[in-house]
């Protein structure tokens, strides 16, 4: 039945779910890859659509910006319309020394300053929100195959936009590569609500060195990981 946020019938959504975080990409995905498309959600324009790829029933569903959007829109998926698979396909800022513009990142795990992970667990356990490992290697496997510049490893979540109290060089020196503001709370609740949870994360500036896509630029970077996404998501269909 609906959800507050949600206005789908039960069916509506395919079991795999592509998760951008802006509801005009998440339009964009389902008019540039997806056929036979059909609107599914429409409230607070946070739109979502399902259709097909290569024959496969697919669903994309904007989630919006941060920790506690996205939350409510993936445990929605999850216990109410039953979704197994997700993959959010994002931007983020580039941090790492040998992270590039236009490179894909696949989030293995994420730190955060939120407290939506402490404030799941007593004190004193500090836990480690990673992706489904099953979907990190099926896109590791399929980016090196299509030639893409991709890399695997730690992504920083940040509980807000403006942070200039955070020592994102230090973080950096520790292995993070990029910054994003959702993928610690989307593992957390992969994990809780057994789901598959993946971030496939092109990056579109970087925080210590001068660089900016132009529009095409960004639009083709998009799109190959938006076709990234798609693949993985499809893989074992």
């Amino acid at each position: 039945m609906p959800t507050p946020h949600i206005e789908a019938q039960p069916g509506d959504y395919a079991d795999v779910v592509l998760l951008p975080g802006d509801p005009l990409r998440a339009k964009y995905i389902a008019e540039h890859f997806l056929e036979d498309v059909h609107q599914v959600n429409g409230v607070r324009n946070c739109l979502g659509f399902t259709g097909t790829y290569k024959g496969h029933r697919v669903s994309t569903q904007a989630s919006g910006m941060g920790i506690p959007s996205l939350s409510i829109y993936v445990t929605e998926l999850a216990t109410v319309y039953n979704v197994r698979t997700m993959i959010r396909v994002g931007s983020c800022g580039g941090m790492a020394p040998d992270v590039n513009m236009r490179d894909i990142l696949l989030a293995q795990g994420s730190s955060t300053d939120s407290a939506v992970v402490a404030n799941t667990f007593t004190a004193g356990v500090h836990y480690a929100p990673l992706a489904n490992f099953e979907l990190l290697d099926t896109a590791y496997q399929i980016a090196k195959q299509k030639g893409l510049d991709v890399k695997v490893g730690d992504i920083f979540a940040a509980d807000r936009f403006y942070n200039d109290e955070i020592d994102m060089k230090k973080l950096a020196d520790f292995g993070v590569l990029g910054t994003e503001m959702e993928s610690a709370g989307f593992y957390l609740l992969g994990a809780k609500l057994g789901f598959r949870a993946l971030s496939i994360l092109t990056v579109s500036d970087l925080l210590f060195r001068e660089g900016s896509l132009s529009s095409a630029e960004r639009e083709r970077s998009f799109n190959d990981m938006i076709t990234l996404s798609l693949e993985t998501a499809t893989a074992d269909k």
